[in-house]
C-alpha cells in the first residue's frame, strides 16, 4: 500500500487492508486458476459480486500491487487482469484457507480433488502452482 495511512504496524492489520474483504481473496482465487481474468469473468463467477463493489476491489487491488492490468489482444475496450509477484506470493496462504475450509464445512465434491492434491504434498502444489503462474 504505497500512500495509504496504514491503521497500525501489525502485520495481519496491513493485511487485511491490502486484501482482507469479503470479495478480494476471491479475484485472486479466479486468477489463481485461470492466470489472466477480464472484468466479465469475474462478474460471472459464481458468487455474484455487484458491478461496483468488483470495480472497486479491482481498483484496490491493483493499487496494493496485488494485481495488474494488462491490455486484451483480442480487444482495445477489454483488459486483462493478472497476479503481480506480490499476488502470486498469496498462493500459499490461499491453499492453507482451503485447508482449514475442508475441516469445517462441507466441500462439494468438484472441489475434492484440488484439496486431494494439496494434501499429498502441500509445499509441491504451492511450487508448481507458483511456476504455472509465472509463465
Amino acid at each position: 500500500m504505497k500512500n495509504q495511512k496504514k491503521r497500525s504496524d501489525c502485520p495481519v492489520s496491513y493485511s487485511l487492508e491490502a486484501f482482507g474483504d469479503k470479495w478480494s481473496l476471491l479475484i485472486v482465487r479466479d486468477l489463481l486458476m485461470k492466470k489472466e481474468c477480464t472484468y466479465g469473468d469475474f462478474a460471472k463467477a459464481e458468487e455474484k459480486i455487484a458491478t461496483n463493489i468488483l470495480a472497486s476491489r479491482l481498483l484496490s487491488l491493483e493499487e496494493n500491487g496485488i494485481i495488474q492490468k494488462l491490455e486484451h489482444p483480442d480487444s482495445k475496450a477489454k483488459v486483462l487482469y493478472r497476479l503481480t509477484q506480490k499476488g502470486i506470493d498469496l498462493v500459499p496462504i490461499l491453499v492453507e484457507i482451503n485447508l482449514w475450509a475442508e475441516k469445517y464445512t462441507e466441500i462439494p465434491d468438484c472441489r475434492k480433488e484440488i484439496l486431494s492434491k494439496m494434501h499429498t504434498n502441500k509445499e509441491e502444489f504451492i511450487k508448481n502452482t507458483i511456476k504455472d503462474l509465472k509463465k
